[in-house]
């Protein structure tokens, strides 16, 4: 979105949001976007290559993925997207407030953004929740036997966190899981097969969202940040280049979670 003329327009230099390294407002303006370009890409190619990588590991090892996506919430994820897009939405008027000095509405959209951002947390936080409690977190053993209470560290399922023994995931929860998926009654050599992939899979997929969730809890803390400023009148028409740049980094995150909600929870 092109700046509006008054900001980059005027007398050169009068802008009191000018730097002194910059010629003009303009000049400063299409600096910052510029950067911005350039980390978004090197963000694309980070997330680039975990898709690569994730693609490579799938053609060769199919079963992990059979089995390990019965284990996601296909509404939650679902939800999460629907909320993620309809915040790109309200960042992007946010940004059309700033450009036409509309502070009320700034503020309010910049609110509606901050609350969805925490929403999809908070659903992402629902999902974790549910692998923690069936033991399928990845280094869940360590942190519960370090992390615990009680006077030994770890008093929730001792026998299996004990150092030395395996820390073995709810066989329980997999063989219910399984069986509403079709499968039959799982002997224990073909149950251990089975919990070995989802454990795969389990990791990949806290991996990927992690790293998105990762993005996640740093666009809201920008935008709390531009939302302060906002309040405090430090936003307008003629600065409102950090709102342009934070709603950038805001649709990258929204452009990633809509890769990742297909590849984990859709394609089977």
């Amino acid at each position: 979105m092109n700046p509006p003329k008054h900001e980059s327009g005027g007398d050169e230099g009068s802008s009191p949001y000018l730097a002194h390294h910059f010629e003009s407002p303009q000049q400063q303006y299409d600096s910052a976007k510029l950067g911005m370009w350039i980390f978004l890409v090197t963000e694309v190619l980070f997330f680039g290559g975990l898709f690569c990588a994730y693609g490579v590991y799938r053609a060769n090892h199919p079963a992990v993925f059979a089995d390990g996506q019965h284990f996601l919430d296909t509404r939650l994820g679902a939800l999460n997207t629907a909320i993620l897009i309809f915040s790109s939405l309200t960042m992007a008027l946010a940004v059309r407030s700033a450009q036409l000095d509309q502070k009320l509405s700034l503020t309010g959209w910049l609110a509606i953004t901050l609350f969805c951002g925490l929403a999809f947390l908070g659903v992402k936080f629902v999902e974790y929740h549910g692998k923690w409690e069936h033991q399928l977190v990845p280094g869940q053993a360590r942190l519960t036997y370090w992390f615990g209470s009680g006077p030994e560290r770890g008093t929730s399922h001792q026998d299996s966190i004990t150092p030395g023994k395996e820390f073995r995931p709810d066989e329980v929860h997999i063989q219910e899981k399984l069986a509403d998926a079709g499968y039959p009654s799982l002997g224990e050599r073909e149950l251990a097969y089975r919990v070995n992939n989802i454990r795969s899979f389990v990791g990949i997929y806290f991996m990927l969202t992690g790293l998105h969730a990762l993005h996640v809890i740093i666009g809201i803390g920008i935008i709390a940040w531009l939302l302060i400023r906002a309040i405090r009148g430090h936003i307008e028409s003629r600065n409102f280049t950090p709102v342009d740049l934070v709603g950038l980094y805001w649709h990258l995150v929204d452009l990633i979670w809509i890769f990742l909600f297909p590849l984990l929870y859709l394609i089977h």
